[in-house]
């Protein structure tokens, strides 16, 4: 068995900042534990690992520090452009652990994923009021045009929007009490998100699931939320698929931007484009 490494961060802004990720292109997928053993020694919030099929698919696996999971957005954008590096400017059919999707290598070095299919469902108010009470919210501070939700593209997000960027800039929480509800509810990330015009978002998300404070880009969670915002009739799709460019990171000093271009269709995939640096 060969298997070779990769460190890239992606959804950067230009060349700086992106969210780091680890790519392992291997020529079979090593057992479980060797892949968890690799993620935590690479040390980045995901590594995905990749195996070629006899079909031209790859399956793909993703594991944080501390556990698998079963999407990443921004480990695909990496593996998008690596797969470009190494194969040329394509579109890779990816089979992961309950679904398939797809990850473009594009011609200027950027990614195009489309995420698996959307879907949300109202929050429920008890552990709304867990949540908002650990980050230190209340009613006044959200935005009354869009309502609290559970979004999902790939993965479980709590979206929270709030009225104003300073309530985005102030996130703070119990990392170990966040970390024990979030597992306990199968929640990987929790978002602060500010709407600063009909396409621009401004978005923080909370990791203790995974570990971390602070995830600088989660291509799941913007997905899920272009998805909500779909559903919930907050776009306009007069001229054909809309967009929404999210703003992340910039708060940890690590800007991250992240264009999701959205179909009209109810619950189908989001298309999400990131550039890509490499680590050195």
């Amino acid at each position: 068995m060969t298997l070779e490494l990769f460190r890239k961060a992606a959804f950067t802004d230009g060349q700086n900042g992106g969210n780091n990720a680890g790519v392992a292109i291997c020529s079979a997928l090593p057992p479980e534990e060797e892949m968890q053993q690799i993620a935590a020694d690479v040390g980045y919030s995901e590594t995905a690992f990749a195996e070629k099929r006899d079909d031209g698919s790859w399956r793909v696996r993703y594991f944080t520090p501390e556990m698998e999971i079963n999407f990443c957005g921004h480990a695909t954008i990496a593996l998008g452009a690596v797969f470009g590096e190494l194969f040329g400017p394509a579109t890779y059919p990816l089979i992961l652990n309950d679904r398939e999707i797809t990850v473009a290598a594009n011609e200027d070095g950027s990614a195009t994923l489309v995420s698996p299919g959307t879907s949300s469902q109202a929050l429920e108010e008890n552990l709304k009021t867990q949540i908002m009470t650990a980050f230190s919210l209340t009613d006044s501070d959200l935005d009354p045009a869009i309502p609290p939700a559970l979004v999902n593209a790939g993965n479980n997000h709590v979206l929270l929007p709030v009225n104003s960027r300073e309530c985005v800039a102030q996130m703070s929480y119990p990392f170990e009490e966040m970390r024990s509800l979030q597992q306990k509810e199968g929640i990987p990330t929790i978002i602060l998100l500010w709407r600063e015009n009909e396409q621009t978002l401004h978005m923080r998300n909370a990791f203790a699931y995974g570990g971390l404070v602070e995830d600088p880009a989660t291509g799941s969670a913007a997905a899920a939320v272009a998805g909500y915002f779909r559903k919930a009739g907050l776009m306009d799709f007069g001229h054909g698929p809309a967009r929404l460019v999210f703003h992340q990171g910039d708060d940890m000093g690590i800007p991250c931007r992240l264009i999701a271009d959205i179909p009209e269709e109810p619950g189908s995939g989001i298309s999400l484009t990131g550039t890509v640096r490499s680590i050195d």
